[in-house]
């Protein structure tokens, strides 16, 4: 899952998702709307996910209040992500509860997160809350209630990432990943993703990860490659913006074929 909050992200995801034969999400936070308010990133996104020859899930990432996902399903987008992951467990389970049953109603699928995944300084989702991020891992009984009693779709899970760039090598717990995905039966998320090696990645994966998120590399890749580009005072942002786009899809490439869903959008097709 890749957040794009302008045009020129959502063209490079798209583009490297159609390049690689690879099904792809694609949306935005609650936190970015500063960037990219919900309502006009939908009116690209949305038709975009729909022009695409591979599948395009549109997706509304952390939600925070139950406002913004109802604003998200009403505007069209087929995911979201009802974040109460600060709440108390009792309030956790009861709100995404409620919202499972509205997302469903919409034809939508809905992902929440028990535990909570914690913040790098200065990262888009906020600023951190604790030194010691383990005591808000995400506990595999535990998981296996949260899943019975909200009937979810997806579950985001705390096992050692954090949102935004790393100034140390965060340390995954791959044996909670696997208890949890041997507990559970749907998809397990991984947060926070930018900035992991790519062994980390393949082996959280392996482990039982089914959907990863990636925004600060994509959002990094294009300040990287404008700022190349801009080597003049004349140069004007219709000459930034093919490079930002070209990053993006390289570095979302790179990714795919990292996650290893490259290809596997002929196959949708072929079968549904």
């Amino acid at each position: 899952m890749f957040n794009a909050v302008n045009l020129e992200l959502a063209r490079g995801i798209i583009g490297a998702a159609e390049s690689m034969r690879a099904p792809v999400i694609i949306g935005t936070a609650e936190v970015l709307f500063p960037y990219g308010p919900l309502e006009e990133v939908s009116y690209y996104l949305i038709p975009m996910a729909k022009k695409a020859d591979v599948p395009v899930v549109v997706h509304l990432d952390h939600g925070l209040k139950k406002e913004t996902c109802l604003k998200a399903l009403e505007l069209g987008f087929s995911s979201i992500m009802y974040d109460c992951s600060t709440d108390s467990y009792e309030d956790n389970v009861k709100k995404v509860k409620e919202m499972a049953d509205i997302a469903h109603s919409y034809g939508a699928t809905i992902e929440a997160e028990l535990g909570h995944v914690g913040d790098n300084e200065g990262s888009a989702e906020g600023e951190p809350r604790d030194v010691n991020p383990e005591k808000y891992y995400t506990d595999p009984k535990m998981a296996k209630d949260f899943v019975e009693k909200t009937g979810i779709d997806a579950l985001a899970i705390a096992v050692g990432t954090a949102h935004g760039a790393y100034t140390l090598p965060p340390k995954l717990d791959f044996e909670r990943i696997r208890a949890i995905a041997n507990t559970v039966d749907i998809p397990l998320v991984l947060h926070g993703g930018s900035g992991l090696t790519d062994a980390d990645f393949k082996r959280a994966i392996q482990e039982g990860i089914s959907k990863v998120n990636i925004f600060t590399d994509i959002n990094v890749a294009a300040v990287e490659a404008e700022l190349k580009k801009f080597s003049s005072v004349k140069k004007g942002i219709i000459d930034l913006i093919p490079a930002a786009v070209e990053a993006v899809k390289q570095e979302t490439v790179k990714k795919m074929k990292l996650f290893s869903s490259d290809g596997k959008a002929l196959s949708y097709h072929i079968n549904g």
